[in-house]
């Protein structure tokens, strides 16, 4: 009876402990890196109720029900990738709408400090209600789309059907989706009309403005860029795959100079964004290096993630990031283009910051030091002694992946 009452009184106090601690979670000793508030420091963060509710030096861990030792390490807002490909399947002849060629996506973000992915067309007006009921409805990772303006979506052959291109239809999806669509995308369309790139910014405009991300699919001779950026995009449209070098499409950096072609600036002074959409044969070094020197950044870092994509020179986000960082980037530059910037590109500005206030998603990451190859689709090889890689990740206050243990207390989900 008396060991009874001792295990009775020991579970009461807990349970006033638990009562009296203020937050859920402190994030401690951790160098903070948060773009939008221009924080680069080693602070401490608490998190209460799924929100981030302090951001300061020293704040008593005794206050938390878990800690997060995150000493030597950095702690950013979770990454938010605006280009992958999540509408999986088992539809084989589908490709990336309802196929095996996409990927769901809490298998492969939450280890890669991933909170936020923006698929990117795999779905059109016709098939986005079966994506969101399958994908978005059912993932722990915030889900949001680029709906293609091909009705079908990304299903192979169907993509150069010009006749599914319906703007007053995926406008009409889009507003009934709002919160979770946040532009139009046009991908893979192969010849030299500008007619996909028309339909989606009609679309655009019916939609209230949300922006056009456009993939181009190939055409010979390629279609001009400059007269994509300058005739036909709008400020706040996005141009992915940006440092693409293939002889179908007119890429940004001229060989023979190895410098950014000058109308490319104008256009991001006019407002376009470029975003990397790095995937299977979009990236190449090629391009990348130079620009990188001259000091042209890209606006977001994204990956095009599928199940090619991964498996090759891409790999995932943190890769990605990392090639950057190889390159020249700094590290606040890299995490500003993979978090604030694609936020502000997709307009969910609430997004990709660590503002008190924010639904907490929070990325703990290690610089791990060794000896690693960064190879691009062309077999082009950096070394490089660093590489970025996800310890903890923390999505809307909850702890979702740990990989060394370092929560404490730890708590598996059930």
């Amino acid at each position: 009876m008396k060991n009874i009452l001792v295990v009775i009184f020991s579970l009461i106090c807990l349970s006033l402990q638990v009562e009296a601690q203020t937050y859920n979670i402190i994030i401690k000793g951790g160098h903070v890196i948060d773009p939008k508030n221009n924080i680069d420091n080693v602070m401490d963060i608490a998190i209460k109720d799924g929100k981030i509710a302090a951001v300061s030096k020293n704040i008593d861990s005794k206050q938390a029900v878990q800690v997060v030792d995150a000493k030597g390490l950095y702690v950013t807002p979770g990454l938010i990738d605006i280009h992958s490909h999540n509408f999986f399947g088992t539809k084989p002849d589908h490709q990336y709408e309802n196929g095996n060629l996409a990927l769901p996506p809490d298998g492969f973000t939450f280890r890669n400090g991933v909170t936020t992915v923006v698929d990117a067309g795999s779905s059109g007006w016709r098939t986005f209600p079966e994506f969101k009921s399958q994908t978005i409805d059912q993932s722990q990772t915030r889900v949001l789309a680029f709906i293609n303006i091909v009705g079908e979506g990304m299903r192979g052959g169907y993509e150069q059907n010009a006749a599914d291109m319906d703007a007053k239809m995926s406008a009409l999806v889009a507003r009934q989706y709002k919160k979770y669509v946040v532009g139009f995308k046009v991908a893979h369309y192969e010849g030299p009309e500008w007619t996909p790139v028309d339909r989606a910014v009609e679309a655009s405009k019916l939609a209230g403005g949300i922006p056009v991300m456009v993939d181009f699919g190939g055409s010979r001779p390629p279609l001009p860029i400059e007269e994509l950026f300058m005739k036909h995009l709008s400020p706040g449209d996005i141009f992915t795959h940006c440092f693409g070098q293939l002889a179908t499409r007119e890429y940004i950096v001229d060989l023979q100079t190895q410098k950014v072609k000058p109308f490319v600036w104008e256009a991001r002074k006019r407002g376009i964004f470029f975003d990397v959409g790095y995937g299977g044969i979009s990236f190449a070094y090629s391009q990348a290096i130079p620009a990188i020197k001259e000091g042209f950044y890209p606006n977001s870092i994204s990956t095009d993630i599928h199940t090619g994509s991964m498996n090759n020179a891409m790999k995932d986000m943190l890769t990605t990031m990392s090639k950057f960082l190889a390159m020249g980037m700094d590290l606040k530059s890299v995490i500003r283009a993979s978090t604030s910037n694609p936020a502000t590109e997709i307009k969910h500005e609430e997004l990709g910051n660590l503002s008190v206030g924010a639904e907490a998603d929070v990325a703990v990451l290690n610089m791990r030091e060794g000896k690693f190859g960064l190879f691009d689709y062309t077999g082009r090889k950096l070394e490089t002694n660093k590489k970025l890689e996800c310890e903890v990740t923390i999505r809307a206050g909850k702890v979702v992946y740990d990989l060394n243990g370092i929560v404490n207390p730890i708590v598996i989900p059930k």
